[in-house]
């Protein structure tokens, strides 16, 4: 859908407006899709003060009560889930059913967010002293997501912020905001004024928040090269940061695994969402006994799926997401032509072609100095690597900035249970893969990102420890 009502920001409860604008567009079609408000730095400041003034109440309510309202936000997107599916397809271009999945998954998320408990940890209790430590909110939270789940990545952000006591300001990507800023207006009834802030804008506004003494926390994902820059700026103020950021998520199939059976699940761990995903598989590790029927499956794959238009229902995989990370894959892409790598699958775009589509494509045996290998495509573009002996494929997957997914695959899961051991990844997966749960923490290591999110770890990183103690009186 194109959204022809002009959409507001949400501020202290109310609708925002703004006199400049922006245009979202349609990567299916690389029209319109719709236009979001460009905040001042006045607006933003104004919703840093509303969240800082609700944020007492809204802690003083107790757990019980602010579940309750997460549990109202949910079922407000369980009543509208067609709606903003519509708009995150229009802004960010995955087949419907797949935005559908999105916006139920964050209903889901908030209500099992909403089932956990903050603890409280009993240090001393005798005749001298009562001592505990308990978790106490951090104030304002500045949630910035990114355009490959606008909906989805709230999972993370907005749920446990807000179980934790805090107020919360969202920032959408520019790319895509309109379901953010829908979303916005539609649970402004579901918590008190100032709890939840929606703010959209281009050029500065990232940056503002990042650095805005107001805030004390951010919670960021995106790219690495973005994070960096995050956390540079919330330095000045010592402002908490989690981040999570790219991947370049490596798969390592053992000699024992069915080829068939893996290639199936494979292609769908590439190229699920075009491929925009941190934790998408981004090389294949192949054991030279299954390399030649693991490629052939993976490039009839690629060869017969349906790439299109995201409301078209026969659609399985749609458009990059945007005009400049088409670009990036694109100059990937021609970085592997020029190199003379095998093109199993897909290839180069044609550029006269409207929106940003680019079929599946498959690079056999590119070097580990291939920028197609060292680079996070980010897009629909999967290398696959031989190898003979595990040990180097361990260390050809550790190699490399990135550390946050990886995944093991062999009939044996024992087997690769050993393999995934020595994987320096925050999360490894044997025999699937991309599985993330509300009750398990999820985050990256090296330059993949800072803290956690999820489960109980991703709540407390919402608050900060305090330890009380009563000394009796003798």
């Amino acid at each position: 859908m194109t959204t022809t009502t002009p959409l507001t920001m949400t501020i202290d409860g109310s609708p925002a407006t703004t006199f400049a604008t922006f245009t979202v567009t349609d990567p299916a079609t690389g029209l319109p899709a719709g236009q979001a408000p460009d905040a001042t730095r006045e607006q933003l400041d104004t919703a840093v003060a509303a969240a800082r003034r609700a944020q007492p109440a809204w802690a003083a309510l107790g757990p019980d009560e602010r579940r309750d309202h997460l549990r109202a936000i949910a079922d407000i997107i369980d009543a509208h889930t067609d709606e903003l599916a519509g708009l995150v397809t229009a802004e960010q271009g995955k087949p419907l059913a797949v935005a559908v999945t999105e916006v139920s998954g964050l209903s889901f998320w908030l209500r099992e967010t909403a089932g956990l408990d903050l603890p409280v940890t009993v240090n001393q209790d005798d005749a001298q002293r009562r001592s505990v430590t308990r978790h106490v909110p951090l104030g304002v939270v500045a949630a910035i997501t990114p355009w490959n789940y606008p909906m989805g990545q709230l999972s993370f952000k907005l749920g446990p912020a807000l179980l934790a006591g805090n107020t919360v300001v969202v920032k959408p990507s520019d790319l895509a905001p309109l379901s953010a800023l829908r979303l916005g207006e539609l649970i402004r009834q579901a918590v008190p004024a100032g709890v939840v802030n929606v703010v959209t804008g281009i050029g500065e506004l990232g940056a503002w928040m990042s650095g805005h003494p107001g805030f004390d926390k951010i919670s960021f994902t995106g790219s690495t090269r973005t994070g960096r820059a995050v956390m540079a700026g919330a330095s000045a103020s010592l402002t908490r940061v989690t981040l999570e950021l790219g991947g370049n998520d490596p798969a390592v199939v053992l000699a024992d695994a069915d080829p068939e059976a893996v290639a199936d699940q494979l292609f769908w761990a590439a190229f699920s969402n075009t491929g925009q995903i941190c934790l998408a598989s981004k090389r294949i590790y192949l054991h030279t006994d299954v390399f030649d029927r693991v490629a052939a499956r993976l490039v009839q794959l690629a060869d017969e799926v349906v790439v299109g238009d995201g409301r078209d229902e026969k659609t399985q995989i749609g458009p990059v997401s945007n005009r400049r990370q088409y670009d990036t894959v694109v100059d990937l892409l021609q970085d592997t032509v020029d190199q003379g790598y095998e093109i199993l699958a897909g290839g180069l775009p044609d550029p006269d072609q409207a929106g940003y589509f680019i079929r599946p494509t498959i690079v056999g045996q590119p070097p580990e100095t291939a920028r197609i290998v060292q680079e996070e495509q980010f897009g629909p573009v999967l290398p696959l690597l031989r190898y003979d002996d595990v040990d180097d494929a361990i260390a050809r997957a550790n190699a490399g900035e990135y550390g946050l997914g990886a995944s093991v695959w062999s009939a044996d899961p024992q087997a690769a249970l050993a393999v995934a051991e020595r994987i320096e990844a925050g999360t490894v997966w044997v025999n699937e893969v991309m599985h993330l749960s509300p009750t398990a923490a999820f985050g990256g290591l090296k330059q993949s990102g800072v803290g956690v999110e999820s489960g109980q770890a991703g709540l407390l990183e919402f608050t900060e420890r305090q330890t009380v103690t009563v000394r009796h009186p003798a």
